[in-house]
């Protein structure tokens, strides 16, 4: 399988943009994030309109595109740092110019909304980050997992390692890491940001979701082959999942357990990944071997 191209690694004095393609952000809430960057030895460059108010987004669709799109372009800026989540990418993805991008790679970071924009960065062969956004920088419960996102931007390979769980299925796979917010993964299929499932090894994570929800999105992945040609899976944070007054009668967990029961790939629940604390930096795009085995389970960058 043919490695993506990896973007440079970051280096003191480097120029680095914070934009934001979904939800509005305040000067206020960002600028925790700001000084830690620059306390990383960083050039902070804010997008021209970061800081707009267009009901729950962050400046007009126009306005949040151009943003990114400058950044994309701007060779001196070596990694671009998404504020914020919510809702917003999926309406701008399309209307990029990836041009320039692909000939200049450079970081993009975020998860949750961002994940469309990451799976369409992997697509044109280059590896970008699952990994906390400048809005959790000043949360103190945080800082593991920002100080692992520093040291990955710089060069350590960071290893993400859960703990043993009932659910795992024991094996080995190695394959290029997609996935991200499960929502976002299901609504991409069909369009231009799906991804080829062949060979891959698939992470998932969710937030704030009903669990019938989880369980017809689960078994959309299902139906649409994506389970069938997967070299492994690992199942990150599914939190603050939501119930009807008639219970559905299962966890998150035991919905995806339920419905990948007939494959044989290996599976590993758990994962510091996703909107809790521990959310752990992974590259999307990038080979890694999934170990699991009775002690837990490892996702190793190769």
């Amino acid at each position: 399988m043919t490695p993506n191209i990896q973007p440079d690694f970051l280096h003191f004095g480097d120029k680095v943009s914070i934009v934001s393609t979904a939800r509005k952000v305040s000067k206020k809430e960002l600028q925790p994030a700001i000084d830690v960057l620059n306390s990383w030895g960083l050039e902070v460059v804010l997008g021209q309109h970061l800081f707009e108010d267009d009901n729950q987004f962050a400046g007009s669709d126009t306005q949040r595109l151009s943003d990114l799109q400058n950044a994309f372009n701007d060779t001196r800026i070596k990694a671009i740092f998404c504020a914020r989540g919510g809702y917003g990418t999926p309406r701008i993805v399309d209307w990029i110019n990836w041009e320039t991008f692909v000939k200049h790679p450079k970081w993009v970071i975020g998860f949750s909304d961002v994940t469309i924009l990451l799976n369409e960065i992997q697509n044109h062969g280059i590896d970008s980050l699952h990994a906390p956004m400048p809005m959790y920088f000043a949360q103190p419960t945080y800082q593991n997992s920002i100080n692992a996102l520093k040291e990955l931007l710089f060069g350590k390979e960071v290893d993400v390692i859960a703990p043993p769980h009932f659910f795992n299925r024991l094996g080995n796979a190695q394959g290029i890491l997609v996935g991200g917010n499960l929502s976002l993964i299901v609504n991409s299929i069909g369009t231009q940001t799906a991804f080829d499932p062949n060979g891959k090894i698939l992470f998932l994570e969710d937030i704030d979701e009903y669990l019938y929800h989880i369980d017809r999105m689960i078994l959309h992945l299902k139906r649409a082959s994506v389970f069938d040609k997967l070299s492994g899976l690992v199942i990150g944070h599914f939190t603050d999942m939501k119930d009807n007054t008639i219970p559905f009668g299962e966890t998150a967990f035991e919905i995806i357990v339920r419905n990948i029961a007939e494959y044989d790939f290996p599976v590993a629940f758990g994962f510091p990944i996703g909107h809790e604390p521990q959310n752990m930096p992974i590259i999307v795009g990038a080979n890694y071997n999934l170990e699991v085995n009775e002690s837990g389970a490892t996702l190793e960058f190769l």
